[in-house]
């Protein structure tokens, strides 16, 4: 099967990073991974992915930051920009939206459905 696009995984966790990376390339997706926002953003120098997903806690910058940063690039306008966060407070999900994000997905990762959340982003996106 054909790759079906490259998503960049921002998230400081490695384990999250391993289990994700593991679902969704069973799935023909190609996972690159930003355990850091500056890492990301040099990442994002040079490669445009079809789908960014972003946790909101990280130590360096967080995810509403990171992801104001990149929408306002326009070379990035377009780009899906997921939120996956355990942060489940009421208001959390309409701030990652505020932010730019595109969708939020909540942690714990429920890995039988990640697959069918990301393709409903992606397909929506010009540059997937």
């Amino acid at each position: 099967m054909p790759n079906r696009g490259t998503i960049l995984y921002i998230e400081d966790n490695a384990d999250n990073r391993k289990l994700v990376r593991r679902v969704l390339e069973a799935d023909d997706y190609t996972v690159d991974e930003a355990p850091t926002a500056s890492e990301a953003l040099k990442y994002l120098e040079t490669r445009t992915p079809s789908l960014i997903l972003m946790d909101i806690s990280m130590p360096d910058m967080d995810g509403y930051t990171l992801t104001a940063n990149i929408k306002a690039k326009p070379k990035f306008a377009q780009t899906p920009i997921i939120a996956m966060t355990a942060n489940v407070m009421r208001g959390d999900r309409e701030r990652s939206l505020e932010a730019g994000c595109d969708g939020y997905i909540q942690k714990p990762i429920d890995i039988d459905i990640l697959t069918q959340q990301i393709e409903r982003y992606i397909k929506r996106n010009p540059n997937g």
